[in-house]
């Protein structure tokens, strides 16, 4: 499994943004690919800040138990 960059989402979500808001007539069909796009995005970013969430969880509770031996 590839894991999401963050950074990168982040990127391709503000050229997404851009894109509309340069457009002075969208096309609805590349307008709903666009939008496809975000969301799959946003979807695959939600599930990766939840993966370090549990990392970061991860590591505080062992420097927990560290600190606590």
């Amino acid at each position: 499994m590839v894991k999401v960059n963050l950074s990168e989402s982040l990127k391709k979500l503000e050229e997404i943004t851009a894109w509309f808001d340069n457009q002075e007539e969208v096309d609805v069909e590349k307008g709903l690919e666009r939008v496809k796009e975000g969301v799959k995005l946003i979807k695959a970013s939600k599930e990766r800040l939840k993966e370090v969430e549990n990392e970061f969880n991860d590591v505080k509770k062992a420097l927990e138990e560290e600190l606590d031996e």
